[in-house]
């Protein structure tokens, strides 16, 4: 067998291991023979929103179950393949082998990258949040230019966004902005692009076009339902009312109904005006306070648990993770990963896939690098 086929066997393998330990393999395959004899009982459908999560989780666990089980069995085949060809001295089948190896191997790593989509949050919605920083109608107008970002990007993904509340700038762009993001997993991916965003380029505000370096900042959130249970204490709260802002439309109303909500012992503020209802915004702004208090203790569990790695990335508010260049050179460069491209064009449209499956491949690595050293 050929030193390349023996390699990409070995990374398939290695990869599939991982993959297994990520899924927790075992109780994957009991869990998915129990959602299989629920979804047998016709009583399963007098609750329609439970048997809707039911089947959820059946079909995703099915998929990541079933997706491991036929790598396995393709890899097994195609070496088997490789061993009779070369018995016959037949290159192209060898060769077609190769590739088929190749494919394989780059099929269990997207699924490696996928399987970390498994926190107890990340297959939930998202509020995400961005906030101009200083520089004025300059960040104000990159603010808004992230938020086109993202809405693009869920787009692409069939996911749906949902405006929450926004305060415009006073020329142009916007101070902040909330929406929610629904779809699966949307809080898995999101999260890799919290943090401090940097644009640089010829500014259109400015008469003498010269170059300007803007900052903005992006905060992502996971919605909680019901399973979740985040205690806030009404004496713990500052509730004011106020007048949504904005040029008005669909998505702003023009009553004393919007809410803002400050949580005292953290700070945390949130602020509701989608709705002309008063009660139906406080109803939406308690349910983003708990979400912002579970994900800042979601934060606390994961900064401890990556103290001892030497691979940990901070991607927390204030910290610098992305610069986007459009003059004098075109170039967006994530800061953490490495990850770059000289299209910034395509990145501002939506395709931000690359950086986060860099993001989220650093802790495939880092527990690829945790294994070796417990085998070791």
């Amino acid at each position: 067998m050929s030193a390349e086929t023996e390699a990409l066997s070995e990374q398939i393998k290695q990869s599939v291991a991982l993959l297994r330990r990520h899924l927790n393999w075992d109780v994957a395959i009991t869990r998915l023979e129990e959602l299989n004899h629920r979804v047998e009982d016709p009583d399963l459908w007098n609750d329609a929103e439970a048997a809707q999560k039911i089947m959820r989780e059946r079909t995703t666990l099915a998929n990541q179950v079933e997706g491991v089980e036929q790598i396995e069995s393709e890899v097994q085949s195609t070496l088997e393949l490789v061993e009779l060809a070369e018995m016959e001295e037949d290159t192209d089948l060898v060769q077609e082998a190769v590739v088929t190896l190749r494919k394989l191997a780059e099929e269990v790593h997207k699924r490696e990258i996928e399987s970390l989509l498994s926190g107890e949050a990340d297959g939930n919605d998202c509020y995400l949040e961005v906030n101009s920083g200083a520089g004025g109608t300059e960040a104000q107008d990159w603010a808004e230019m992230l938020l086109r970002m993202y809405t693009r990007w869920a787009e692409q993904r069939g996911y749906k966004v949902s405006f929450i509340e926004s305060t415009e700038g006073e020329q142009a762009g916007i101070k902040s902005v909330t929406v929610q993001i629904s779809g699966a997993n949307a809080y898995g991916w999101l999260k890799t692009e919290a943090g401090v965003h940097r644009l640089v380029r010829i500014s259109p505000f400015d008469s003498a076009a010269r170059r300007q370096t803007s900052f903005a900042s992006v905060w992502v959130y996971p919605v909680v339902d019901d399973s979740i249970e985040v205690e806030v204490n009404d004496s713990d709260l500052r509730v004011d009312t106020f007048r949504a802002s904005g040029a008005g439309g669909q998505h702003v109303n023009k009553t004393d109904s919007a809410i803002r909500i400050t949580h005292i012992p953290t700070g945390i503020v949130v602020a509701c005006q989608t709705d002309r209802s008063q009660h139906r915004n406080r109803a939406k702004a308690m349910e983003m306070l708990r979400a912002r208090l579970y994900e800042a203790e979601l934060q606390k569990r994961e900064a401890a648990a990556a103290q001892t790695e030497s691979s940990k990335t901070d991607i927390g508010w204030g910290h610098q993770i992305r610069s986007y260049v459009l003059a004098p050179y075109q170039l967006v460069k994530d800061l953490r990963t490495g990850v770059e491209t000289g299209n910034p064009d395509a990145v501002l449209d939506g395709a931000l896939d690359d950086f986060m499956s860099a993001s989220l491949a650093q802790r495939v690595g880092a527990t690829r690098s945790e294994a070796s050293a417990t085998a070791q």
